[in-house]
C-alpha cells in the first residue's frame, strides 16, 4: 500500500485536469474519454466539467456513492486512508484536489498522502 506515480494525461501536464486523471484510474477508462464525458455533463447541467457537482453527477450515474471521509476515517491523511480501506476503489476530494485510491494504493502524479480527504466516493 502506497503511492504510485500515474499521470494518464496524453500531454504529462499534471495542473487542473486531477478529476479526469482520478477517475480515469477508478474506472479503467482512458483519459480522452473521461475529459468527453464529463464535457458532456458539464453541458447539460450548463457548468464547468471540473465542478463538483458536474463529475459528483458523473459518478453516480457510473455507480459510485458519496460519504464524508470523517464518518469512516476521521482526521486521516490520504495515506492512512489508503492504508484502512485496501479493497475497492475510491476517489478522494481534499477540497482542492481528486485523486483515486484502489486496493490500498493512492495513484496521483505526486505524493500527495498528506493532504486530508474531505468526501470520498465509492463504487457501489
Amino acid at each position: 500500500m502506497a503511492f504510485v506515480f500515474d499521470n494518464r494525461n496524453p500531454d504529462h501536464k499534471r495542473v487542473g485536469d486531477c478529476t479526469i486523471r482520478a477517475i480515469s484510474v477508478a474506472t479503467g477508462a482512458p483519459w480522452d474519454y473521461v475529459y468527453l464525458l464529463l464535457a458532456v455533463y458539464g453541458f447539460m447541467l450548463c457548468d464547468m466539467p471540473s465542478s463538483n457537482d458536474v463529475w459528483g453527477r458523473c459518478l453516480y450515474d457510473l455507480g459510485y456513492e458519496r460519504d464524508i471521509v470523517s464518518s469512516s476515517c476521521p482526521f486521516c491523511t490520504v495515506a492512512e486512508f489508503a492504508e484502512q480501506n485496501n479493497k475497492g476503489v475510491f476517489i478522494l476530494g481534499t477540497g482542492t484536489h481528486v485523486l483515486c485510491v484502489k486496493d490500498g494504493d493512492y495513484y496521483d502524479t505526486w505524493d500527495s498522502g498528506d493532504e486530508t480527504p474531505i468526501f470520498v466516493w465509492r463504487k457501489k
